[in-house]
């Protein structure tokens, strides 16, 4: 590791190792999509985040996250994530998925054309800026924003996308309603693992949803 790691804080050094271990690149990035956590470990996870108010936008921006990153050859992350999340996918010879049918698990709409989905970062960017990531490097940021091995990226329908923006589940929850405890597990796992923290209002909100599951 480079000595500029070496003189980070105990919590940069442990973001640091944790950006290490995501792949950015090679084939191995198309397996299925992540399957979060039971609901029972989740509800511990969601037990040890830090409690906190939500910091501000102040110097926020999406390029501070520079996606969509490539993985392998010509194909990003987008392309990967559309590859893994749909059925009979075809590519062109620059990865762009030119056929297919994708379901939305948000809203249970199933799709033949790529530009009708988005790829939602489970954990808006937004999101992550106001809850920890504001402090990050901007390779922590990359890697979160590109991040293939957590149950952080799924394909969905863009207008659901839209909907949520950055929301947190005390302010938006999937409209497809047996999609809730999948959901929460996706938001606390992600959070937990990148050490991110919550807010009493979505503290609640999840306990109330994983108390469900």
């Amino acid at each position: 590791m480079r000595s500029v790691y070496a003189r980070r804080t105990a919590v940069s050094l442990g973001l640091t190792a944790l950006v290490g271990t995501l792949v950015l690149n090679g084939p191995a990035a198309q397996a299925a999509p992540p399957t979060p956590p039971d609901a029972a470990t989740v509800r511990t996870q969601l037990s040890q985040l830090t409690v906190k108010p939500e910091g501000s936008m102040d110097g926020y921006s999406r390029s501070k996250f520079p996606h969509w990153a490539t993985q392998y050859g010509q194909c990003n992350t987008r392309e990967v994530v559309l590859k893994r999340d749909g059925q009979d996918v075809e590519q062109d010879a620059k990865c762009a998925a030119v056929s297919g049918t994708w379901f939305s698990p948000y809203d249970g709409a199933t799709w033949h054309d790529a530009q009708d989905i988005d790829i939602d970062h489970i954990v808006p960017l937004a999101q992550a800026w106001r809850s920890g990531a504001s402090t990050w490097t901007t390779e922590q940021r990359k890697a979160f924003a590109n991040d293939l091995t957590r149950s952080q990226l799924i394909a969905v329908t863009d207008r659901v996308n839209q909907e949520k923006g950055d929301k947190d589940p005390a302010q938006w929850m999937p409209p497809l309603k047996s999609y809730a405890c999948t959901y929460a597990r996706m938001w606390v796992s992600v959070k937990y693992d990148y050490k991110l923290t919550v807010d009493s209002a979505e503290k609640t909100a999840l306990t109330g949803i994983l108390n469900g599951c």
